[in-house]
């Protein structure tokens, strides 16, 4: 036994010299013909699909509420604007609003720098979780991870209010606390996703799962911004109450319906059970073998999607987390205004993920494209094009309307990533892909807190059209740049020292 693994980990520290062309024509073998899926229309799959996209949008709701509630929660009253009537670095303000806000002074006297903690700290515990979360859902299994997860995040939702008025560290701690209770959902829905969905269907799944994130943004945004206008309770705490029960209330149904595995699901269709096992082959579910880190952490292909990754999140997170502040600043939208028009760029993602992620399944059942091809064209859309709208944001600087277009129309295109360097961890390895995602996730969601401290830096509390072109600017550049980085390293071809393992533990 002792050779076998002194084996195994040399082999795992070595190239292989499989080409790409050979590992992708497997591809079209991976279902057998005489092997059919079920007829049914309610399928066990799609019970995971629906609930795992309604935990995203809740981890995702109680995620995001606080860039708006923050807007509410400040005394903006307690910073005085410096007068300065230079209409090119200002924007004018409309000589007629429509608000129907009144100004209410918010409870807190946080500047620029305390809020950029506040919006980051989240992103601290958020990232320490991710490769424990993967690794746990390899080992226990998805269901259990995901479904804790999912409650961490929503109790210290809810308690998150309560801690910012009994002191601003506590507020601080319970932020991260909520983070390292998502970060684990991730990983652990790509680990669940590698043993229930078949190849074909992946990239089309993981839009539907996924795009609850983008759901979830879509439902917080508007109803923050609504909630925090009420005067009950005070209105910003609103927000957080009504995502965190709704957390709570979502963890019944996954614990009751969910499995782990179809092997081990009760009331699971044996076609569509024998149909999956089919099509995803040798799982090695009992297998508990090493990690070969080694390899994985030296493998370019892995890095390839960490890059590509982090080049999405630092634009993402520049929309996410500033988006807002831009547009109550700059273009002088109210709360209510700003939430709605900061939702649609994720509404817009958010229908456009499917429909690529649809074409991209039927390019590959047709043979017309490559699964690294597919990845990578794909991934290409999801980067560039919103970036080239981000950089129209810059240069349209005060026209309202074209700023609205550009966040919206090229915005859309963001969902192409689900067919790109999300699915392309499962190809890498099946076997460890909720760790891998662990890693990359991890790496990506470090901008979290790294774009809000360098647009800090930039703004530096002179929000001017000048500096904001600036952030737009670095957003764009970093993520084509990630892209390109992408394009030349990126493989669809699974890893030798993922193979080695599943055919060493078959044999």
């Amino acid at each position: 036994m002792i050779s076998a693994i002194d084996e195994s980990i040399d082999y795992n520290c070595n190239s292989d010299d499989t080409s790409e062309e050979e590992d992708e024509d497997e591809l079209t073998k991976i279902i057998p013909p005489q092997v059919e899926d079920t007829n049914e229309t309610f399928k066990a799959r799609y019970v995971l699909g629906i609930l795992g996209f309604l935990g995203f949008a809740n981890v995702y709701a109680m995620r995001v509420n606080l860039s708006v509630a923050i807007v509410a929660m400040v005394n903006q009253t307690a910073f005085p604007e410096p007068v300065n009537n230079n209409t090119f670095e200002h924007c004018p303000i409309p000589n007629t609003t429509n608000s129907t806000i009144p100004d209410k002074p918010g409870e807190f006297i946080w500047n620029e720098e305390t809020q950029g903690l506040v919006l980051g700290s989240f992103f601290y515990g958020y990232v320490c979780t991710q490769i424990p979360g993967g690794r746990l859902a390899e080992v226990f299994g998805g269901k259990f991870v995901y479904g804790i997860g999912v409650l961490i995040t929503s109790l210290f939702t809810i308690l998150s209010p309560i801690a910012a008025r009994i002191n601003f560290s506590l507020f601080i701690f319970v932020r991260i606390l909520e983070g390292m209770g998502e970060g684990v959902t991730f990983p652990a829905m790509h680990a669940m996703l590698a043993r229930w969905i078949p190849p074909l269907e992946r990239s089309r799944f993981a839009a539907y799962v996924y795009a609850g994130s983008n759901f979830g943004t879509i439902i917080s945004l508007p109803l923050s911004g609504w909630l925090c206008s009420l005067d009950y309770m005070g209105g910003w705490p609103l927000s957080f109450y009504l995502f965190g029960i709704l957390g709570v209330v979502w963890l019944f149904f996954w614990m009751y319906f969910i499995y782990d595995t179809p092997t081990v699901h009760p009331r699971i269709d044996r076609k569509e059970q024998t149909y999956i096992l089919a099509s995803l082959g040798p799982q090695d579910e009992d297998d508990n073998s090493p990690i070969p880190w080694c390899s994985m952490l030296t493998s370019l292909p892995l890095w390839a999607i960490l890059v590509t990754m982090c080049g999405n999140s630092w634009a993402f997170y520049t929309q996410l987390t500033e988006l807002p502040k831009y547009m109550s600043q700059i273009l002088h939208f109210d709360i209510q205004q700003n939430a709605i028009l900061s939702a649609i760029p994720y509404l817009t993602s958010w229908w456009f993920g499917i429909l690529a992620s649809i074409f991209a399944d039927w390019l590959l059942r047709k043979g017309y494209l490559s699964l690294s091809m597919s990845y990578k064209i794909f991934n290409s859309i999801g980067s560039i094009i919103p970036s080239l709208g981000l950089l129209g944001v810059a240069y349209v600087g005060c026209d309202r309307i074209y700023t609205q277009l550009l966040l919206a129309i090229p915005g859309a295109f963001a969902g192409a990533n689900y067919a790109g360097n999300q699915m392309n961890h499962i190809a890498l390895s099946p076997k460890y892909a909720g760790t891998m995602y662990g890693i990359t996730n991890a790496a990506a969601n470090m901008c979290g807190f790294l774009a809000p401290y360098v647009i800090g830096l930039i703004i530096e509390d002179r929000d001017t059209l000048g500096q904001w072109q600036i952030v737009f600017y670095l957003a764009a550049g970093i993520n084509i740049g990630a892209n390109l980085f992408y394009i030349a390293f990126a493989s669809a071809r699974e890893q030798p020292w993922s193979r080695n393992q599943r055919l060493g533990t078959i044999n």
